[in-house]
Order: C-alpha cells, then structure tokens, then sequence
C-alpha cells in the first residue's frame, strides 16, 4: 500500500496590510502558485500534497499588502510542468516574472518558450531533503547563459560549507534562496554564514531576503508587537548591508512544506518585520523596487 504524502497547511486567509505603506512597484521575488490541481495537477513525485495556492488568492493578499510584482518560482509540487506559473504570468498585465526548474532532457525550444513567456531564471537545488546535485547545475550553466537567465539557488547552511568553492566559480548571476538559510541560535560567525557574506563581495552573487518563517527558530505565538521572528533580523541586515544594491525580498507565499498548526505567517506581518530590518525608506524602495527591477527587468 502507497504511503499517504504528508499535508501542508493553507496560507493565511485573513492577510493583513503592513503598518507602512510600501513603495510603488513593490515586488516579491519568491512566491508560489499551487494548482488549484483540478485544473494544473501535481506531479507524481511530488514529496508532500501542497496547499491549493492559485493566482488569484496571491493577487489578493497584493491587493492587500501593497505589493504589485512578483516573481514566481516554480515549486517541486509542479515539477516540471509550468502550465501553472505560465497561465498566472499571462495574466498579470507584465507584472509577474517566472523563475523555472529545468532539467538536462528539457529542449531548447522549450526553453526558449519559457523565456518568451516571461521566465528570467531558473532554480537549483542543494538541499538533504529533495533531489539536486552540483552535475545538474555545471550541465545547466551554458543554457543559463545563452538565455541570459540568472541562477536561483536554493541552498542549506551545511551543504553551503561544503560547496563554497563550486559556488565561488559560478560563472553567471546566481541568486541565493533564503540567505542560504543560516541557523540563528549559531550567530554571525557561524561559518555558512561568513561563506554567505563573502559570496556576496562578489557582484555575480545576489541574496533573497526571504522564508523568514522558516530561517526563524521563534514561534510564532505570543509576539507582542505583532512582527515575528526577530532572531532573522541581525542576518538580514548583515546581507544588505554587505551587498545593499543585490538584496531583493520574497514572501515565499503561501508558505508551503510546512506542517505544523500554528506556524503560518500572515504577509502583512513578514513585511512589518522587513520594515524593522530596514526601517529607512530609501533602503526598503532598493530592496523592494530598484534591486528586483534591475536584476529581473521590470519595466
């Protein structure tokens, strides 16, 4: 008998608006769209059955919020079947870019399909949980750059040690996930961390300031002033400081892979706390509008 896949939590249904007004143009750079399946089906090697996120509950938590762009990352739950991201791309007047997950069977004139679609990058991973492997990625680089695509790359703190060199040569504009998901309790000078803010020395590499539920080792509950996970905010501020023009912020909406009652986000709070990591107008325009346009296109 199949085993059942374990189920993740819906988003939080009751978004709520930021205490500060977001510039205009204000785009997150990591998000998801998940299904709805009757229509765009999860694939079969899927590790966990996802919430149903689709297009029009992430437009209106924007609405919402204030964010009007967006990039969607192609999620493992789809594979490699885009339809979902195309279809909200089309959709979306020119304000959603994509972000792909390819492999080395993929045609070109499919990659060239995506990028005519809206597509400006494509992710990798190098995680103990999901499939991914330096081979996939040095196979991939050409392709990357005759797209003129940049590499996404969702990484760990220990697999971050371990690929520093292979990292450091990357010959193209690499994106690294969730501030390569450093462990607060070990500090600032935890050694995937140092790795973190040398890479970004380099002006090949950009850092998403984003999954800040899930970098966090504070629960969500009993947060006096509203804005969680405080213990991201010191590694947060470490990056933007170390590369202010290459830090771009992601929601990483609707928060799936997670499992836990009670440890969902509400948006409106994970930008109230990018507001206590950078409580200057003018640096909060450049992580939000400036950055994301340059590295992405936006018009």
């Amino acid at each position: 008998m199949k085993k059942a896949l374990p189920v993740a939590l819906p988003f939080d249904p009751n978004p709520r608006a930021p205490r500060g007004v977001l510039p205009a143009g204000a785009c997150d750079t990591h998000f998801h769209v998940f299904g709805p399946p009757n229509v765009f089906p999860f694939a079969a090697t899927r590790r966990y059955e996802p919430p149903a996120g689709p297009i029009e509950y992430y437009q209106a938590m924007q609405a919402i919020t204030g964010l009007s762009r967006g990039v969607v990352v192609q999620p493992s739950a789809h594979g490699l079947d885009h339809a979902a991201m195309l279809d909200a791309i089309a959709r979306s007047g020119g304000r959603l870019k994509g972000v792909a997950n390819i492999d080395a069977a993929m045609p070109d004139e499919e990659l060239e399909r995506l990028k005519a679609a809206g597509v400006v990058g494509a992710r990798f991973s190098l995680m103990s949980d999901r499939p991914g492997d330096r081979a996939a990625i040095e196979r991939a680089i050409p392709r990357l750059q005759r797209l003129d695509w940049s590499l996404d790359l969702h990484i760990e703190a220990e697999h971050l040690v371990a690929n520093a060199a292979f990292i450091r040569a990357l010959p193209l504009t690499t994106v690294i996930d969730h501030m390569g998901r450093p462990e607060p309790s070990h500090g600032l000078e935890q050694p995937a961390f140092r790795v973190m803010l040398d890479l970004l020395g380099d002006a090949r590499f950009w850092v998403k300031v984003s999954a800040l539920d899930k970098v966090s080792e504070q629960p969500l509950a009993n947060v006096p002033d509203g804005i969680p996970y405080k213990d991201t905010i010191p590694f947060a501020r470490a990056v933007i400081a170390a590369a202010p023009d290459r830090c771009i912020w992601g929601s990483d909406w609707p928060h799936g892979n997670t499992f836990v009652p009670g440890t969902i986000p509400n948006d409106g709070a994970l930008l109230d706390l990018l507001g206590e990591i950078a409580p200057d107008q003018a640096t909060m325009r450049r992580i939000l509008v400036d950055n994301p346009a340059r590295l992405y296109g936006f018009k």
